[in-house]
């Protein structure tokens, strides 16, 4: 395992590398020159000069290139440009109230999704479960926006359930009054397709011999559910997760906004209207990374899951 890990993480260093390649050659030459956008439409061309100089893009690009690799390695990514802030104080004080919100969405679309999926996997073929999938299809094709909208409308003006908007300085306060319509609304819109994949997970399982064998012996289809086709299921599932959970992250840019959480993903908005390149780098080359540790992560479960899993 200590070889299998090793060798992981030194295939991230060229992942990394070209990462910050493709993210360096977006920004310097798709992205247009940053000091004209600093001035303004209307500039000076001496203080155009002077931002230029300021920022260092008046260097080579083999210099900037290895300027900005040393902000990677370093996670310093100077200040930010809208508000002179330390790039690595807002990731500090912005990744509290995201997570806040993110982790209880994870483990509660993770949890409900497959829960659902085995219910739904147990009733295969009968009315039930084709009006569960047609709902869950009407349910995917309905906006993310929408549900944020009906959500604040129903549960908030409404109902007076939840406040629609603010944060506080107290976390157990957030997460008892703040979170939970944001977290309700994230989880509502991925339970349709995470039911639908993870019941495909389960059917496939439920066509293998060992479950006629089970069902042979006299089990019942619960204990089968749980004890076997679940565990034999989880390593999709656990991919799945893997590859979605970045999108999570992503995800909170609209409800931070709409609910005016402040998070890295309200601040990743504000960044991309202000053209303020140093925050979107870092959140850039950050997501990177935590998309190489996942997967990593995930493949380490995959033995905790499956004991016949080897690492070659």
């Amino acid at each position: 395992m200590a070889r299998f890990l090793i060798r992981r993480l030194w295939q991230m260093v060229p992942t990394l590398a070209g990462v910050m390649v493709l993210i360096f050659v977006l920004f310097n030459w798709v992205g247009g020159d940053p000091a004209e956008q600093l001035a303004g439409l209307i500039a000076d061309p001496v203080r155009v000069q002077e931002i230029r100089a300021s920022l260092g893009v008046d260097q080579p690009w083999w210099t900037q290139l290895g300027l900005f690799a040393r902000q990677v390695l370093t996670f310093d990514f100077g200040r930010s440009w809208a508000t002179n802030e330390e790039v690595r104080s807002i990731f500090l004080t912005r990744l509290g109230p995201t997570l806040t919100i993110m982790l209880p969405v994870l483990v509660l679309e993770t949890v409900l999704g497959v829960l659902l999926a085995l219910a739904v996997a147990r009733v295969r073929g009968t009315l039930t479960d084709r009006h569960i999938m047609i709902l869950c299809t009407v349910a995917m094709s309905i906006s993310f926006l929408v549900y944020i909208i009906v959500f604040q409308y129903l549960f908030g003006f409404r109902l007076g359930w939840f406040p629609v908007q603010g944060w506080s300085d107290d976390p157990v306060k957030n997460l008892l009054v703040y979170a939970p319509l944001p977290v309700l609304c994230a989880v509502a819109v991925s339970l349709a397709p995470q039911i639908r994949l993870y019941r495909s997970f389960c059917l496939e399982e439920l066509e293998q011999d060992y479950v006629r064998t089970a069902r042979a012996k006299g089990l019942s289809e619960s204990a089968i559910l749980l004890r076997h086709v679940l565990r034999n299921a989880l390593i999709p599932i656990l991919t799945h997760v893997a590859i979605h959970l970045p999108g999570v992250f992503v995800g909170s840019f609209l409800l931070e906004k709409f609910f005016s959480i402040p998070g890295l993903g309200r601040e990743v908005i504000t960044a991309v209207e202000r053209s303020d390149f140093p925050v979107i780098k870092a959140v850039a080359v950050s997501l990177a990374v935590l998309t190489m540790l996942i997967n990593l992560l995930v493949d380490l479960m995959y033995r905790a899951v499956d004991p016949r899993v080897s690492y070659k």
